[in-house]
């Protein structure tokens, strides 16, 4: 183990003096015995922050909290059936999350994740019980003394990902704990034993009986993850993916020499390493709706693959067809709606850079562009620069000087107009006005026209839309043209 390691893990407590001195010295005086355990210990190892901090101790949950209250921070209970009381605590520079949890020793139902909970009386007890080695020490406040029975301190030196218990035993215990095996796996590039990849192979339809929300969550932690695509890549060998994302899985498309097509599951995590890269260049925190657009964009293609002449291979509509299994697949897993409609929004608008053949943006094309983006317009800006991953370094120079092109055209065009808020100088209720009409199609016909109008030629001031309709309209009603039965557009 280095050096620095072992050094660090002597003062760990001392790093959060401030706390944990006042925590310590209130649970001595009452008589009990505290801990800093869990990820507080492995991140304070590893010089991270942390600002949520777990402490376990033999104290019951009543006495916990008779501790906690002389502290002058809120109280919150709702873990107190699992022994946990939290507050919060500060030095009026900082302020941390404490939770308090009574040493555990909990016994698993094979048919349900939630364990009957039992209090433990040992600290080596309750860290048996934990999902990984790594996570499985514990400093004891009294006297800065390392407790790490299951040698997690030298796991995190040799970057190995272990159980404390028996892997099988471990993950049929709480199935979520393959997940999350993923995340840290993605999180500090850990490697996990033969054991542990062994019992996720065997184990993942056990995920089964983990709800929606709590796998969402885990997932998300793993896409937010500097480096997720570790992690997603575990979840997919293994098998594990199949239970909670099998779109992801089932982009390992064969490739032959007959039927030439680029690795497209390979293509996809690729494609969210540039997104994530990209996304910090821009300035941008970690985005899960950014990152679940590039892993899933081209989720689509499965189901659209055709073999072409010449053994080339297509992927028509696949930006549709993607859309909605990306929506569906998100409503599966909880995502709130508006992950769902942006996630799937992004990747039926993946291709439209595409389709505006060399990079010629007229003013038309630019405002259309920006008004179907609307408010994900940055996001696809993000999606469709990372979705290069050709090795043909002349063609990429010429996709990404195609895109520069679009990005100033967009802001020369907006210092001169609203571009995120296109919309006809006249309103419906303007339209019926100058027409003559009740609610009707005609009216959302007309909208659309003046919409058009406005999208081909740019602002052209309410007289000049109110002549132009005119015509428009008169020349229909010479015509005879009737109403069509598209539906009206919304006419804000």
């Amino acid at each position: 183990m280095p050096d620095d390691m072992r050094a660090a893990a002597r003062p760990v407590g001392a790093r959060l003096a401030p706390v944990t001195g006042r925590l310590a010295a209130a649970f001595a005086v009452a008589g009990h015995h505290l801990y800093l355990v869990g990820g507080p210990v492995r991140d304070a190892v590893l010089g991270l922050e942390a600002t949520d901090l777990d402490f376990t101790t033999a104290a019951r949950p009543d006495q916990i909290e008779a501790v906690l209250r002389t502290l002058g921070g809120p109280i919150w209970d709702v873990g107190r059936q699992f022994g946990t009381i939290g507050t919060k605590l500060g030095d009026g520079q900082r302020s941390w999350t404490v939770e308090v949890t009574t040493f555990r020793a909990d016994a698993y139902r094979p048919d349900s994740r939630k364990p009957a909970v039992r209090f433990g009386d040992t600290i080596e007890e309750d860290l048996k019980r934990r999902d990984f080695t790594v996570n499985a020490m514990a400093v004891d406040l009294a006297d800065g003394r390392l407790v790490d029975p299951f040698g997690g301190l030298a796991d995190l030196a040799a970057k190995v990902l272990r159980t404390p218990a028996p892997a099988v035993e471990s993950f049929s215990d709480d199935p979520l704990r393959m997940l999350r095996a993923a995340r840290f796996a993605a999180r500090l590039q850990l490697r996990p034993t033969p054991e542990v990849v062994l019992a996720m192979r065997q184990l993942g339809e056990r995920l089964e009986i983990v709800s929606a929300e709590r796998v969402r969550d885990e997932l998300s932690k793993l896409l937010l993850s500097e480096k997720p695509r570790t992690g997603l890549d575990l979840a997919v060998r293994t098998g594990l993916a199949d239970h909670f994302l099998p779109e992801l899985p089932a982009l390992r498309l064969e490739v032959d020499e007959h039927h030439r097509h680029k690795d497209v599951y390979q293509h996809s995590l690729t494609v969210l390493d540039q997104s994530i890269a990209l996304e910090a260049a821009r300035g941008h925190q970690p985005d899960v709706v950014n990152r679940l657009a590039a892993l899933l964009h081209d989720i689509g293609k499965p189901k659209t693959r055709r073999y072409q002449p010449g053994g080339k291979v297509s992927f028509h509509h696949h930006d549709v067809v993607g859309a909605k299994l990306a929506r569906r697949r998100l409503t599966e897993l909880r995502y709130p709606g508006e992950v769902v409609e942006a996630v799937a929004e992004l990747t039926e608008l993946h291709l439209r850079f595409h389709g505006y053949g060399d990079g010629q943006w007229t003013d038309s094309a630019v405002r259309r562009y920006v008004r179907d983006a609307g408010p994900q317009l940055e996001r696809l800006h993000i999606l469709t620069r990372s979705d290069c991953t050709t090795r043909n370094q002349a063609k990429a120079t010429l996709l990404r000087r195609a895109y520069d092109e679009l990005e100033w055209r967009i802001d020369e065009l907006s210092s001169q107009e609203e571009l995120e808020s296109i919309r006809p100088e006249l309103d419906g209720h303007d339209i019926m006005r100058l027409l003559d009409l009740p609610p009707s199609r005609a009216v959302g016909q007309a909208y659309q026209f003046l919409l058009d109008l406005r999208l081909d030629e740019g602002p052209l001031g309410e007289a000049a839309a109110a002549e132009r309709l005119r015509a428009w309209w008169s020349q229909r009603q010479s015509e005879g043209t009737e109403p069509t039965s598209r539906p009206a557009p919304d006419l804000g």
